[in-house]
């Protein structure tokens, strides 16, 4: 992390897990850890300080260790919603620094590099916002978001739209970088309960040095 600016890293849960029946998917256990503590364990170093967002009562999340910060606008409207109390936090606390990472709470196998690469092609091409890819797929959960978005997100949720995230980041011109591996989807995320059964397949994969 030496070679960037100090990045801040937010990892999203605030969503309703609808297809998992409701709850907080992201403590849902897998391989012996939550699909949270598998989150923050990708994401810690790849970031200088890390947060969560997530709605509700805040005490569930103790033991993470990390800041939990809730949507300020009312009836989940979505991971814009997530981005924005990210975004705000820095303005508010980090008026230094730059740049937020986010990250899913539900995809346990992200890459490792994914903070460098996105903060490279940021680089490159001057873009505000830079997304993740794997084959044609954006995955836009996965963003490097420059805190100059912070008033047209703002903007969006005051209006009470709520946009598809994609959609939303295809208005901003956002770059994007393509992570790909041969055997499994870095990005794979569960949604559903046979999701999970899923990933535990893939742990063998997922867990072996590279």
């Amino acid at each position: 992390m030496n070679d960037r600016p100090p990045i801040l890293g937010i990892i999203l849960a605030g969503g309703l897990a609808r297809r998992m029946g409701g709850g907080d998917k992201c403590l849902l256990p897998l391989g012996g850890q939550t699909l949270l503590q598998r989150a923050i364990a990708k994401a810690r170093p790849q970031v200088d300080e890390l947060l969560l967002n997530a709605n509700g009562n805040h005490l569930r999340f103790t033991r993470s260790g990390l800041t939990v910060l809730s949507d300020e606008y009312p009836n989940f409207p979505g991971p814009l919603a997530g981005i924005h109390a990210g975004l705000q936090w820095l303005e508010n606390h980090r008026p230094e620094q730059q740049w937020l990472a986010s990250f899913a709470s539900d995809t346990p196998f992200f890459p490792d590099n994914l903070v460098s690469e996105l903060h490279r092609r940021a680089g490159e091409t001057g873009a505000t916002l830079v997304l993740a890819r794997s084959g044609e797929q954006i995955h836009p959960i996965f963003g490097l978001w420059h805190r100059s978005l912070l008033p047209a997100i703002r903007e969006a949720l005051q209006a009470g739209k709520t946009p598809r995230l994609q959609d939303w980041a295809r208005e901003q011109k956002a770059e994007s970088v393509s992570f790909e591996q041969t055997d499994y989807d870095p990005f794979f995320n569960v949604n559903r309960p046979q999701d999970l059964y899923d990933a535990e397949a893939l742990l063998p994969l997922t867990d072996r040095p590279r």
